[in-house]
């Protein structure tokens, strides 16, 4: 049996810190073994990272993520990219989470450098499929993504 897994402030400094060290600007700690259908893990990112636009089509895979320190900006989008809603997660705020369904395009935008967020969704990893990226939104690593993200983090 594994020993409990404690999400204290230690943690988030650990992963805060190899997140701004880091070229993506986000580091991750996984709370669960691949083989388990339930994935759980704590992210810490920061302002600079890029998370593109993209959705999740299994069934299976709604995802549940919970601020735990920091501030986010969580963009939703339609088929073609118009931009359907925003809200703000914050961890002392008036919402500190989203629990997506799957098919639904959305996006993050880090707004607090050291910001860290719970992610639970159904496993096994697997990487993004064609249809479950945004075709409107720049990739991660793209010459446009910068400006993408800077589009982004002005709706908030």
């Amino acid at each position: 049996m594994k020993a409990p897994a404690f999400l204290d402030h230690a943690l988030f400094a650990d992963l805060t810190g190899k997140a701004a060290h880091s070229a993506r600007q986000r580091s991750h700690h996984n709370l669960h073994e691949m083989d388990e259908p339930c994935h759980r893990l704590v992210v810490g990112l920061q302002p600079d990272t890029y998370i593109a636009p993209h959705r999740h089509l299994s069934v299976a895979k709604a995802e549940t993520l919970l601020v735990l320190q920091g501030r986010f900006g969580l963009l939703l989008f339609g088929e073609t990219g118009e931009l359907q809603g925003t809200r703000l997660l914050e961890a002392a705020g008036e919402c500190v989470g989203v629990d997506l369904p799957p098919g639904q395009f959305h996006a993050l935008v880090v707004l607090a450098a050291d910001s860290v967020l719970f992610e639970c969704k159904a496993g096994p990893y697997r990487p993004l499929g064609d249809a479950e990226q945004a075709g409107w939104a720049p990739r991660e690593g793209d010459g446009g993504a910068p400006e993408y993200l800077a589009w982004m983090r002005a709706q908030f």
